[in-house]
This record gives structure tokens, C-alpha cells and sequence, in this order.
């Protein structure tokens, strides 16, 4: 089985210095064209996709190992680091706000790769899917608030996101030549230092029959959905056991539902949803919704779901906070200069090459 898991993270106040974060944008540009180089995109898009390669590759740019900001600077600086170099990979988004734009951001970007309208609509719909999937269906209680997609020129991408809560991060790591169903184990990994004690996880395999019960529930509500959720003198229903619409189960679980769990159930009714992709992604079909449909599948059928948190560090050139030691400049410039020096002599080792297999060409014409 494919392992998966998260990486916690404390958020550290402050700013990445300017004069650390340029030197940080050169050497991401740098690491990334050695890399295309050398093995292709993919080969970028899988590293990248590697919460033990990513952690390393934010040490080297500078960050401390436990930094909130290994994922937002880091994945700054690698956005504005592939703007600026021609490797056939970019990435859309970011932090807050900047995560909006994503799907607006993949369009342009598969337009100067020359992508199908095909293509980049599947790339919208997955950046769409992956800020889904961990924000609702694996409800470990991070909220997502950074979102970057990685895309290359041959149509593969990468989702590197990140959540807060109580002031700690957890990232999530995804890879599209991993991704074999969006809703089962889709995660190329995860890694954590803390493992949480009940998380609703609808990505594991063993949430498989939960997932297909929660569908027949919402596909079926004309007449499951009314015996849940009105009342009637001659029936006992879910709401009937509490004032503020909650039913405690047996077990540690506890279903509530609402007016508007009700609505949005009714909406995904009439849009008849034909896999659980397709429902989580209607409208309002956010984490309280498909955690009552969870846990309306056990109570109704049996079916449980998992509630196992899916679970699982490297310093170069200091941390911007002086720890483990502080960022040495002349050392980083170095680094930098030595890796742009090794890419300017392959390219003219390559350079040489293509102009002696062209005279060798018109060596053989004649």
C-alpha cells in the first residue's frame, strides 16, 4: 500500500529578509533548471511532491526545520523562480488570498504551454478537487489557507497546500502520475511529528463502502432525507433527540444537521451526482455536511468510515532566525554562483554537441 501522511509545522512570525529571499528565488530558479537538465519535469514534479525532498530543499534556501514557512516562502520563492527561468514547469497560486486566483492563474499558464482546453480544464478541476479533499474529507481540523499548483509544459502538475491550526501547520503533498482516484488515498505523501487523536479520514480505502453510501444517500433523499430530518407525530426522528439538532450515536461520533446540511443534501439530490468526486464538489458541500453523511451511513447501514489519522528532518545554510545558526551570506552567494556555473558550462557542453552533430551532418550530405 501507498504510504501517505502530513508534515506540522509552528508558525513563525516575521518576514523573510529581502536580501534572503532574492538569493532564495535565484537558488530555487537554479536547483530547478539542474534538475529539468538533468531528468525532465516529471522528475521536478516528483521531488517536489516529496515532503522529505522539499523539507531538504527548503533547508538549503534557508529555512529552519520546523518553520511554518518552509512551504509559503519557499513555495514564493519557487513561483517567482519559474517565471523567471525557462524549464517548461510554473506554478499558480499561493497564500491566502493568492490561492483564490489558482484557477484562474492554470488557464493562463497552459495557454503559453500550449495546452488543450481539455487539458487545463482537467488541471482547474484538480486544483479544484485537492483544496477540496483535505479541507473537508480529511477532517484532521487544519484550514487550508495555502494553495500551490505546479504545472508543466507536457500537462503533469503537483499540489504542495498547507492548513493552520492552534498556530501549527500541516502540509499535504500531491502528484498527478500518482493520483489514481482523487477520493481514495490520492496523497503521493504525508509526514507528521504529532499524529491527532480522531480524524474523519473518507480519503482511506477503508472509507470505500462509506463513500458509495454517502452517495446513495443524497441520490436517494426523496424519501431517506424526510424520515431524518421532519417531524411527524407518528415517527422519531434524528432531531427529534435534541433542541439544537444533534444526535448522539453510541459510539464517539455525533451528527448534526441543519436547515442547511437539508438544503444542500436536496441540491445534490436533484443534481444527481454520479461519483463522490462530483458530490464534494457541489456547492456548500463543505466538511460538517460530508462528515453527517459519514456518519448517517453507519448509523443507517453499518458502513463505517476511518477515523485514523493517515500519519509518518537538514540544514545547509542556517535558518532566517539564527537557528540552528544563522544564514550565512558569503556561503549562500557561492552555493548560488557554483550551481549557475554548472549550468552555464552544460549548456555550452550541449551547445558544442548540437553544432558537432550538425557538422558531422553536413559533413555526410556532402
Amino acid at each position: 500500500m501507498k504510504r501517505t501522511g502530513y508534515v506540522n509545522l509552528p508558525l513563525h512570525s516575521g518576514r523573510t529578509p529581502r536580501w534572503l529571499f532574492e538569493r532564495m528565488v535565484k537558488l530555487a530558479g537554479g536547483v530547478c533548471e539542474v534538475i529539468v537538465m538533468e531528468y525532465g519535469t516529471e522528475h521536478l514534479l516528483r521531488r517536489l511532491s516529496d515532503p522529505f525532498w522539499f523539507q531538504a530543499f527548503s533547508h538549503v534556501l534557508g529555512f529552519d526545520w520546523h518553520s511554518s514557512g518552509t512551504t509559503t516562502t519557499t513555495c514564493g520563492a519557487l513561483k517567482l523562480a519559474l517565471s523567471d527561468v525557462d524549464v517548461g514547469v510554473k506554478l499558480a497560486g499561493g497564500k491566502g488570498k493568492t490561492s483564490l486566483k489558482t484557477v484562474k492563474e492554470i488557464p493562463k499558464i497552459g495557454d503559453e504551454f500550449g495546452l488543450s482546453s481539455k487539458k487545463i480544464d482537467e488541471m482547474v478541476v484538480a486544483s479544484k478537487l485537492s483544496a477540496k479533499v483535505d479541507n473537508a474529507c480529511v477532517q484532521d481540523g487544519f484550514s487550508l489557507y495555502h494553495h500551490s499548483f505546479v504545472m508543466s509544459e507536457k500537462g503533469e502538475w503537483a499540489v504542495i497546500q498547507q492548513g493552520m491550526k492552534d498556530r501549527y501547520a500541516r502540509r499535504y503533498h500531491w502528484l498527478s502520475m500518482d493520483v489514481m482516484d482523487f477520493c481514495e488515498e490520492p496523497h503521493s505523501a504525508i509526514c507528521s511529528d504529532t499524529r491527532e487523536k480522531k480524524v474523519l479520514d473518507m480519503t482511506s480505502s477503508q472509507s470505500r463502502e462509506a463513500r458509495k453510501a454517502s452517495l446513495d444517500i443524497v441520490k436517494d433523499a426523496a424519501h431517506i432525507v424526510p424520515t431524518i430530518s421532519t417531524n411527524s407525530p407518528l415517527q422519531t426522528t434524528l432531531l427529534d433527540f435534541s433542541a439544537v439538532e444533534h444526535f448522539t450515536m453510541p459510539s464517539h461520533h455525533e451528527i448534526r444537521i441543519g436547515k442547511d446540511c437539508m438544503g444542500v443534501f436536496m441540491k445534490a439530490y436533484e443534481l444527481q451526482p454520479e461519483s463522490y468526486e462530483e458530490l464534494i464538489l457541489i456547492k456548500g458541500m463543505g466538511p460538517k455536511k460530508i462528515r453527517a453523511l459519514a456518519l448517517l451511513s453507519e448509523l443507517l447501514w453499518g458502513v463505517k468510515a476511518s477515523w485514523k489519522d493517515p500519519v509518518k528532518y537538514t540544514f545547509a545554510h542556517g535558518g532566517k532566525d539564527g537557528h540552528p545558526f544563522p544564514v550565512d551570506r558569503e556561503t549562500y552567494d557561492n552555493t548560488i554562483d557554483i550551481l549557475r556555473s554548472a549550468i552555464e558550462d552544460a549548456k555550452c557542453e550541449k551547445k558544442e554537441k548540437m553544432l558537432a552533430l550538425k557538422r558531422l551532418q553536413d559533413f555526410i550530405k556532402s
